[in-house]
């Protein structure tokens, strides 16, 4: 009996080492015949002082100084005592990856730069577009179409031509590593693992317009043995792989005058786990403490670089209770025909909902529906913050817990904290504006508000409304990610709009506290440095 044992075990395990072989070799041909890596030459006319900016996503200044405090944050901690730290710098909106991206790279809000968000209505060609949210989604609008949405047309379409990013202005002299926006001057061939080419996805000979160094996971890659890309690993979209892609430019001596280095891990634990979560923060540092020990010392490498580390956007707690944290579009307006994505626009379609996180999109196709009464059905949802729309020239917004409407427009006699001039009309409290007697204007719960709500309305065709939610709450759609007891962002609100900086060599700062002031910052410290 024991013999039988023995031998079914033995077979058994035969069985799966042979499934495993064969698994490992359709994957060897599906995946691994990727040799291709950038041909890297030393750069021209190098004499500035690199600058190195490293985004660690979602992190914050909570979390970050806890981290710091219990000792598990040595790297971190060494740049900020040997540098300058600035906890509440100011995102872009909607705070989410796409449109953050595109106004640090362009210097502009999204009424330029024309990405108004990760999931958006395009009314001008009628299709529905999502850059990549969440899997059932993705599965529902299709993986192909949302994959070359987010390579090619967030790229080298949606992304405004009337502006300029970093890396088209550096020409050459800069690095792009896993970042979503990435459009520069120079032609990349694309890695093309035959299992995307079987499927579709891509062909021999696909290219992107990117910076002269740049590295997309298993996509394209600088570093000839940074050959880690199994989808375990995201295909190379992990804080590993960009890791070990900055090493190589610095030990090879390829490293540009401006590297933009992106650390995506720590936004996933926070999305599962809520604010406080800190591994995603350690595990950073242990990547960063990698960089740093490239150099014979860690005050070596602050000496030859500039070290820019920093968040993009904030997270706010979403609640235990699935029925009341998610708030239901569909629901509150299942009176009107709803788009479904997985469909093609229908005659019948009134309303198309572009759902990102604490924020929303509400498309209007039908003429007849007026905003106006949308927004007043609205408003009885106590768990929405503010509802605001476009009516002439005027940002009319409304709230369930204050009285009246606020409307306003650029250009007008009230000045705000970033020397912006404003027209206002109605209940300032709606928008938890500060306004003195000689009318400046402050803001408190929606930093930077005006500007970045008024951008939102200029970043695309189309007739629509924003939802913005209250903390503790996230929209919810067919299809859309939910993160019911973790954290999610997209709002206005400032725990979504608030990210920390860190910036070691160099005691040039940038004009104001946002993120849309960072691009002419980067290449002020570049030009003083030449």
């Amino acid at each position: 009996m024991k013999k039988r044992r023995l031998n079914k075990v033995l077979k058994l395990t035969i069985s799966i080492l042979v499934i495993l072989l064969i698994l490992s070799l359709i994957y060897l041909y599906l995946i691994q015949p990727i040799v291709k890596t950038n041909k890297l030459t030393q750069p021209s006319d190098y004499t500035s002082k690199p600058v190195v900016m490293i985004i660690i996503d979602s992190i914050m200044d909570e979390p970050l100084q806890n981290t710091i405090k219990e000792g598990k944050a040595p790297a971190l901690e060494f740049l900020m005592n040997n540098g300058n730290y600035y906890p509440d710098m100011v995102s872009s909106y909607p705070t989410m990856s796409v449109t953050i991206d595109s106004t640090l790279l362009t210097g502009t809000y999204p009424n330029e730069h024309k990405i108004p968000g990760l999931v958006w209505y395009d009314a001008q060609n009628k299709q529905f577009i999502s850059y990549g949210s969440a899997r059932q989604e993705i599965m529902k609008i299709g993986m192909k179409h949302v994959f070359h949405n987010s390579l090619f047309r967030l790229n080298q379409n949606h992304l405004s031509k009337d502006v300029t990013t970093i890396h088209e202005e550096l020409d050459g002299q800069s690095a792009s590593i896993n970042t979503l926006v990435f459009r520069g001057n120079h032609e990349q061939l694309l890695n093309v693992p035959r299992i995307l080419n079987m499927n579709g996805f891509l062909e021999k000979g696909d290219s992107i317009n990117g910076p002269r160094y740049f590295s997309y996971g298993l996509l394209s890659r600088l570093n000839p043995n940074n050959n880690k890309t199994h989808f375990w690993q995201a295909f190379g979209f992990n804080n590993e792989f960009s890791t070990k892609e900055l090493k190589f430019l610095i030990e090879e001596d390829y490293l540009p005058s401006f590297s933009l280095v992106y650390f995506s891990d720590n936004d996933k634990l926070v999305h599962k786990n809520g604010v406080k979560e800190r591994k995603g923060i350690e595990e950073s540092d242990k990547q960063l403490q990698e960089i740093l020990n490239t150099y014979p010392s860690w005050e070596e490498a602050i000496q030859d670089n500039i070290w820019i580390v920093m968040g993009d956007s904030g997270q706010s707690d979403i609640g235990e209770d699935k029925e009341q944290a998610l708030i239901d579009l569909r629901k509150l307006l299942k009176e009107y025909n709803v788009h479904q994505i997985s469909d093609p626009i229908q005659e019948q379609d009134e309303i198309v909902l572009g759902l990102n996180e604490r924020m929303s999109f509400i498309y209007l196709l039908d003429n007849k529906l007026e905003q106006k009464h949308i927004a007043r059905q609205l408003k009885n949802d106590d768990r929405i913050n503010f509802i605001a729309w476009k009516h002439g020239d005027m940002i009319q917004v409304i709230s369930g817990d204050e009285e009246g409407t606020l409307s306003f427009k650029p250009n007008g006699t009230y000045t705000d904290s970033y020397g912006q001039k404003w027209e206002l009309e109605g209940n300032e409290k709606i928008l938890d504006l500060s306004i003195t007697k000689d009318n400046k204007i402050s803001y408190r719960d929606f930093p930077d508000g005006l500007a970045r709500l008024n951008s939102s309305f200029y970043s695309q065709t189309g007739r629509y409304l924003i939802a913005d939610a209250k903390p503790g709450f996230e929209f919810v759609g067919e299809g859309s990610p939910t993160h019911v007891n973790g954290a999610s962002h997209g709002s206005l609100y400032k725990h979504d709009s608030y990210f920390p900086m860190i910036v070691t060599g160099t005691e040039m700062e940038p004009e104001h506290k946002r993120m849309v002031d960072l691009k002419e910052w980067i290449l002020r410290i570049l030009n003083d440095e030449n």
